[in-house]
C-alpha cells in the first residue's frame, strides 16, 4: 500500500516539475508552446505534433510546421493561448521573441506557480485518502492488525509530509527565480 502511495507521490512531484518547466521565464524554451493545441484537418493537435520547435537564441523560438498551410492556424493558436506570446509569421516559419518580464507579469506567474503547487498538494491528499481507505479495508478484512494499521497510517503521513515539504521547496525556488530581476 505504501509503495503505491510513494509511486503516486513521485508522479505528482514529476508532474509539478514538468508544469514548472513550461512556465515562461525570460528565456526561450520549446516546452512553453508544447501543449498549445492547433487545428489541422478539422482536428486539434498539440503543436509538437505538427511542427518542430527550436531555439534560435536565448530570447527567440522558431516554429517550422511540417505542413506550411497551417502557419496561420499555429500563429492564431499561439496568440489565443493566453501565454502572452506574440508570434511573427514568416514565409515558412513562425518566430516568437520572448519579451522581458514586467513586475506585473512576474506576480501573475507567481500566482500560477502557487496554483500548480496547490494542485499537486490536492493530488497528494487524494492519494493519501485512497490509501487510508485501503488500510481501513485491510483492517476490516482482518488482513492487518489495528497496530499495523496505525503503523501504516503513521508511515503514510510521514511520506505525505515529506512530499508536501518538497512541493513547498520547489514552489519557493520557482517563485524566487521568477521574482529575481
Amino acid at each position: 500500500m505504501l509503495d503505491t502511495a510513494k509511486e503516486w507521490f513521485k508522479k505528482a512531484l514529476n508532474h509539478l516539475d514538468v508544469e514548472f518547466s513550461k512556465i515562461q521565464m525570460w528565456r526561450a524554451n520549446p516546452m512553453i508552446v508544447d501543449d498549445i493545441m492547433v487545428e489541422q484537418f478539422w482536428t486539434m493537435q498539440p503543436l509538437k505534433n505538427v511542427a518542430s520547435v527550436s531555439t534560435l537564441d536565448a530570447q527567440t523560438l522558431s516554429i517550422k510546421p511540417w505542413d506550411k498551410t497551417i502557419i496561420t492556424a499555429i500563429g492564431k493558436a499561439i496568440s489565443d493561448s493566453g501565454k502572452g506570446l506574440n508570434p511573427q509569421t514568416m514565409a515558412d516559419s513562425i518566430m516568437i521573441v520572448i519579451p522581458p518580464l514586467t513586475e506585473e507579469r512576474r506576480k501573475e506567474m507567481v500566482k500560477i506557480v502557487k496554483k500548480l503547487s496547490e494542485d499537486a498538494k490536492v493530488s497528494v491528499r487524494n492519494v493519501r485518502g485512497d490509501c487510508v481507505k485501503d488500510i481501513k479495508k485491510a483492517e476490516d478484512a482482518k488482513e492487518i492488525s489495528e497496530d499495523a494499521k496505525k503503523d501504516y497510517e503513521e508511515d503514510l503521513q510521514k511520506e505525505v509530509n515529506t512530499t508536501n515539504t518538497s512541493i513547498d521547496e520547489k514552489t519557493k525556488k520557482k517563485s524566487d527565480d521568477i521574482m529575481k530581476v
